[in-house]
Parts: C-alpha cells; sequence; structure tokens
C-alpha cells in the first residue's frame, strides 16, 4: 500500500463528517435527527453535498486500489463497493424526504433517480458491514471485537435509520440521528484500519 492510497483511508471517514455537520448546521430547516445527510442534496445549494459525496468516493476507491496492492483483495472489493455506493449517492439525489426540503411535496411514486440512489445506499450497507467481517480476523482479539461490533452497530444503525425514512411512525423523527450513528460507527473504522495499515511503499 503506498502513502498516497494510506493517506486517503485517512482522510475520507473526518472528511465525509466534518463536511456534512458543517453543511447541515448553515442549511435552514434542516433538522439532522430526523432528515438523512442525502437529502442536503437537495435545493439551490445541494451540489455541494454532491461534491462531498464523489471526493470521499473517490478517496475511498483509491484507498481500496491500496488493499488490493497490500494483498487484501477481498476486503479491498468490499471497501471498493462501499466507495461506489457514495459516488453513486453524488450522482442520484433521493426525492425530498421527512419533511425536507419545507414545503416540497413528496413525488406520489419513487423517482427513477431516488431509486437508484437507494440502490447506491444498498451498496454503501453491504460492502461496509461485510468489510469490517472481513477484516475482523486479521490483527487479534481486540481488533477482532472492535470489527465486529463496528459492523453490527453500522449495519443495524443504517437500517432503523432506513425505516425511520420510510416513515416508520415510531422512528420517522430520529431516523437521521439513527444514520449518524451509523456513519460515525463505520467510517470511524475505516479511519482506523487506514491508521493501522502500515506496510507502506513509497508513494
Amino acid at each position: 500500500m503506498t502513502k498516497v492510497s494510506r493517506w486517503c483511508g485517512l482522510l475520507t471517514g473526518p472528511l465525509f463528517i466534518v463536511a456534512f455537520l458543517i453543511l447541515g448546521a448553515v442549511r435552514a430547516d434542516y433538522n439532522p435527527v430526523r432528515q438523512p445527510v442525502s437529502a442536503l442534496s437537495l435545493g439551490p445549494w445541494g451540489w455541494t453535498a454532491d461534491i462531498v459525496f464523489g471526493v470521499c468516493g473517490l478517496l475511498g476507491l483509491v484507498f481500496a486500489a491500496g488493499l488490493w496492492r497490500a494483498g487484501s483483495i477481498v476486503a479491498a472489493i468490499l471497501v471498493g463497493i462501499w466507495a461506489v455506493g457514495l459516488l453513486g449517492l453524488g450522482l442520484f439525489d433521493t426525492d425530498p424526504v421527512s419533511g425536507y426540503p419545507p414545503g416540497v411535496p413528496v413525488p406520489p411514486e419513487t423517482t427513477l433517480h431516488s431509486t437508484l440512489h437507494n440502490l447506491f445506499s444498498v451498496l454503501v450497507l453491504i460492502g461496509l458491514t461485510a468489510a469490517c467481517f472481513v477484516f475482523a480476523g486479521d490483527r487479534g482479539w481486540l481488533w477482532m471485537g472492535y470489527s465486529l461490533l463496528s459492523g453490527l452497530v453500522f449495519g443495524v444503525a443504517f437500517m432503523v435509520a432506513g425505516s425511520g425514512f420510510a416513515q416508520a411512525p415510531n422512528l420517522v423523527d430520529i431516523g437521521g440521528l439513527w444514520q449518524r450513528i451509523a456513519i460515525v460507527a463505520g467510517w470511524t473504522w475505516l479511519t482506523v484500519l487506514a491508521f493501522l495499515s502500515k506496510e507502506l511503499s513509497s508513494a
């Protein structure tokens, strides 16, 4: 793995989290506890969120290439699937969801771009959850426990968030909170993985 690919792995998680914290804080009428990160792609400044998805997806692909080069083929494919999912989320916006943007009606049927958005979300879920489990046996019991717990928290929280965004009555008001739990758990795991990847070659 090169220094460049390792640094891409180190940066993608923190960049994603910080960027969307800022975008959510400056967006009027946006409620991060209720509404998904993807909703920030809607509205006049939605392109800024699309750029974040795209940049972090590209960083993730470079990190996946580094894992491949280091010999972690299956894990590299899974991280690559996660990264492709991020790229797709940046290309295809969700429909209005959970009251955002305010005053914009939800289409009577899911649009094509929102359907594709949801499909790429599945890639994010499957790729990162599976990567946590595949990498679990690499570095002893402590790492195994952390990886399995991260994969479990990410996968469960991601699906609970999805139920909230689908307007499940007991979850609709906290769907965004569950999504952020998933993101912090999964993206932090990726950052730790990159930090522990010491087998570097010159960039």
